[in-house]
């Protein structure tokens, strides 16, 4: 089976050099389940100087990309194969949850266009942005981290990158509600003891305290997940 391939734009291409050479997108890399390229949107800026951005129409304050070098870019890697999704992660966006990095994982090419300065000029956005994401509630300097995050939680997904598959169907938000605590050795350290239940062995009964747990945990500290829970119900 052919890897996922996740092509991503960005002003600053070397701020990816230590995430796809260490840890989960390196590993899934190596195992030949995940291709990423990351593309410097100066190859396709304009002028002597590569430029991709300019002030905005109307004035004021930061500086916006420019259409041509954008369009160019993804012109050029939609003219080679077709893509699932053009995603650009901005604080406007769909909220990037569970459920879509779930639909993603079952993609085959994903375009993620990272932002930067004041803005994208929004003809960019219109034409070519098929979805478009929030990571949360709060700015960043550029879509890079936001890209990082949607990667990394998508890419954990692909049966095989994570060495106990089992372990991400089990993660918080997969099942509505966060995950229930987890205890390892020792059964007791400095007073404090591991639950009855986890030391039983009897598997009917820990799933049922880890339910319990997730219940109590998402009532307390996510209420919102249950509300939206009983409505899909």
């Amino acid at each position: 089976m052919d890897p996922m391939r996740i092509d991503v734009i960005s002003v600053i291409p070397g701020f990816f050099d230590s995430a796809l050479h260490n840890g989960l997108l390196s590993i899934a890399r190596k195992k030949e389940y995940v291709e990423i390229h990351v593309h410097n949107l100066h190859d396709y800026g304009l002028g002597r100087y590569r430029q991709v951005d300019d002030t905005p129409f109307g004035g004021g304050a930061g500086m916006v990309l420019r259409p041509e070098p954008v369009f160019s870019c993804i012109e050029a890697l939609t003219g080679e194969r077709e893509y699932d999704a053009v995603i650009f992660p901005t604080p406007d966006g769909k909220p990037f949850e569970q459920a879509l990095a779930n639909r993603f994982s079952r993609m085959k090419n994903l375009i993620i266009l990272c932002g930067h300065y004041k803005a994208l000029d929004e003809r960019v956005r219109q034409t070519l942005v098929t979805m478009e994401l929030s990571v949360g509630d709060v700015v960043v300097s550029g879509g890079e981290i936001p890209a990082l995050l949607i990667m990394d939680a998508v890419v954990r997904l692909i049966p095989g990158v994570l060495g106990d598959s089992e372990s991400a169907l089990t993660d918080s938000f997969q099942t509505g509600m966060l995950d229930s605590v987890y205890y390892t050795r020792p059964s007791e350290f400095r007073g404090m003891k591991v639950p009855d239940v986890l030391l039983s062995g009897n598997h009917r009964n820990i799933e049922q305290w880890r339910y319990d747990n997730a219940l109590q945990r998402t009532t307390r500290r996510r209420p919102d997940l249950l509300d939206m829970k009983s409505f899909e119900d």
